[in-house]
């Protein structure tokens, strides 16, 4: 069972890693398009909140694919998770034509914290940097 386990954990990182590193290796490429965005959410230092994004989607992502300070890097996710989601998927406040859209993405957002909860508490398994 303790393979099982392991191999699950594994799987499990490699679809939340996918998740955030080619969205963090597009937002590096597409800087002042995400600058762009941010500051249309009225979110200020624009530009370093798409820093602080790349960081963390690029950093934490990679840091999860690997299983290394995995921990860490599930409660750097929880929290950035939890900050933006209700400002970028305000989705009681959406436009009727995107409401569905941006609840569906904030649903979703809750699922992948939940899955970061879940390594935080549970850790990478065996077939990680961590070894946990």
């Amino acid at each position: 069972m303790d393979k099982q386990n392991d191999v699950a954990a594994l799987i499990g990182r490699i679809l939340l890693a996918y998740v955030f590193i080619p969205s963090g290796f597009e937002t590096l490429t597409g800087f002042a398009g995400t600058v762009g965005y941010v500051k249309s959410a009225g979110v200020p230092l624009p530009e370093f909140a798409a820093a602080i994004k790349i960081a963390l989607e690029l950093g934490a992502g990679f840091l999860v694919l690997f299983g290394f300070k995995t921990r860490w890097a599930a409660l750097a996710m929880i929290v950035y998770l939890i900050v933006i989601t209700p400002i970028f998927h305000a989705y009681w406040s959406a436009p009727e034509a995107m409401r569905m859209a941006q609840e569906l993405s904030f649903t979703k957002n809750v699922g992948i914290i939940g899955g970061f909860f879940l390594l935080l508490a549970f850790g990478p398994g065996r077939l990680s940097a961590d070894r946990a």
